[in-house]
């Protein structure tokens, strides 16, 4: 059986529900449910359940610190084109040390490396033949923008299963406590 993993922080529950909160106003937005907000470190792909215990084992020795994390300021994927709605993260080092960490592991666990660069952020949307002008309005809207920070005690390994409709089922794996 293959798996499509990957590492992420899950948003606390309240936090969730407000981002929700967030979700109207943008034509051709297929908005992610409360469930499925998170903010991934690492896309692993897809692998045969050998190399997920090869890669569960290397996260699992991975040692970080805890750190604190806000949300704050949207943007968008896909230029001219645009394709996802975000809000953006910030964690500072501790986020990105964290990250890094999480690379190094899908590299011992021989995976190759991810080519595209770390842009901390949660997904709120997914876009299909959304205008420009309606992505700027919604920008302007919440420029203000911004949650209190919330600590960040572990990352999680996540699988994607495919559902019909708009969004994956995501189902947590494991859990990585941070020192």
């Amino acid at each position: 059986m293959t798996l499509r993993l990957f590492a992420a922080l899950p948003l606390p529950e309240d936090l969730a529900r407000r981002l929700k909160t967030l979700q109207k106003g943008v034509p051709g937005a297929r908005w992610r449910p409360v469930e499925n907000f998170h903010l991934t470190l690492r896309f692993f792909g897809e692998m045969d359940e050998r190399r997920a215990e090869d890669l569960d084992g290397e996260l699992a020795h991975l040692t970080a610190k805890r750190f604190d994390l806000a949300l704050k300021g949207t943007g968008w994927f896909g230029k001219t084109q645009p394709h996802a709605l975000w809000l953006g993260a910030q964690g500072g080092d501790r986020l990105t040390a964290l990250q890094e960490k999480t690379e190094r592991a899908a590299r011992k666990a021989g995976l190759d490396p991810e080519t595209r660069k770390f842009a901390p952020h949660v997904t709120l949307a997914y876009l299909q033949g959304t205008p420009l002008e309606k992505l700027i309005a919604y920008q302007k809207r919440l420029a203000d923008f911004e949650t209190d920070r919330f600590p960040v005690t572990h990352f999680s390994l996540y699988a994607s299963w495919p559902r019909r409709g708009d969004a994956n089922i995501y189902e947590c794996l494991a859990d990585y406590p941070l020192i």
